[in-house]
């Protein structure tokens, strides 16, 4: 039987999970929309199949981190405060990002539209850059002292490994998007995101091959869970050649299923192998924060379990109604909000 402490921290990597396979194909809508939309009718209907989606999507994460928070407050606080500067980049991409869907759309002039389009580009491209960087840290592990303060230099945060990981999500996410564009699009737009998926294929399967080697050599995941990662790790290599069949076959729903079921995995194993670890510490295993003493108190995460056992389902309900509702293909001979 689960601690409420096993099980917020079950609670966090399934918000964190959802939020990176949801918002995941936000962030590749966003990154091809400047460069494979040939025109601003294009570019329009890339960001139209977003449209009803991409704020509600955001919540996913506003909910991981308030749950950090409120169930772990020092691995929020030594996280947070330790790469200040990362989350502020982070926060300012997606305010950014925000904006710009918003504002494209108000001036009828190109120059207008070719500056939040370019926003739009680099606020879809720093986030999962970013969140791939801070996922890889965390699994090799941060400058953490005894006091639970965490003085991290730039190369503890930003090195190789860490950048190999961003870079990894990156593509991923921008294949997502682009799977998604196939299920959303019609016509042209469709075929030319689905011949450019096909063209990552390889280079996404590089990059994870890479990575996941890495990770082997740089962190304790592989040694700590080593039955649980390498049956991950031959699991998404079944579930990524499906990818490539079903992209082949032009079986696109299926192949978004596929592409986003990647990134599951993908994020999963990483909160699955830091168990029951949130945070490593570099410096000694022993400062490491863990489920237990980076928790609040057994009364305050009971009671927080009760309100989000309650509202979770109306939550989740909301969200299936509204990709139900705009479940229409974008063409973009149609007029257009954005």
């Amino acid at each position: 039987m689960f601690s409420l402490n096993e099980f917020w921290y079950l609670l966090v990597s399934i918000l964190f999970v959802g939020f990176i396979f949801l918002e995941g194909f936000d962030f590749g809508i966003g990154m091809v929309s400047r460069f494979l939309g040939r025109n601003d009718l294009e570019r329009r209907a890339f960001i139209n199949t977003i449209g009803p989606f991409w704020d509600a999507n955001e919540v996913w994460l506003i909910s991981a981190i308030g749950a950090m928070f409120a169930a772990f407050p020092n691995w929020y606080a030594t996280l947070l405060s330790g790469a200040y500067v990362l989350f502020v980049f982070l926060l300012l991409s997606l305010i950014g990002r925000g904006v710009a869907f918003e504002f494209r759309g108000k001036v009828e002039k190109q120059a207008w539209k070719n500056a939040w389009d370019w926003v739009i580009f680099f606020g879809s491209l720093f986030p999962p850059l970013i969140f791939g960087i801070l996922f890889s840290a965390l699994m090799k592990g941060l400058p953490v002292e005894r006091n639970m303060q965490m003085n991290a230099g730039f190369l503890d945060i930003v090195n190789l490994y860490t950048i190999t990981g961003g870079v990894t999500l990156t593509m991923l996410c921008l294949w997502h998007g682009l799977i998604f564009a196939t299920i959303r699009t019609m016509d042209d737009i469709r075929d030319r995101s689905r011949k450019v998926a096909m063209k990552l294929l390889p280079i996404n399967a590089l990059l994870l091959l890479i990575f996941s080697g890495m990770t082997f050599f740089e962190t304790d995941l592989f040694s700590n869970h080593s039955r649980l990662m390498l049956y991950t790790f031959f699991i998404g290599i079944f579930v990524y050649l499906l990818a490539g069949f079903f992209l082949t076959r032009k079986k696109d729903g299926w192949a978004f299923a596929m592409s986003g079921l990647i990134l599951i995995l993908s994020i999963s194993s990483i909160f699955a192998g830091l168990f029951p670890t949130v945070l490593v510490s570099s410096i000694n295993q022993s400062y490491s924060l863990t489920i237990h003493n980076a928790a609040s108190g057994n009364y305050s995460l009971k009671i927080m379990s009760y309100a989000a056992i309650a509202l979770l389902p109306f939550v989740l309900g909301y969200q299936i109604w509204s990709y139900y509702v705009f479940r229409k293909r974008v063409d973009h001979k149609e007029h257009m909000e954005y």
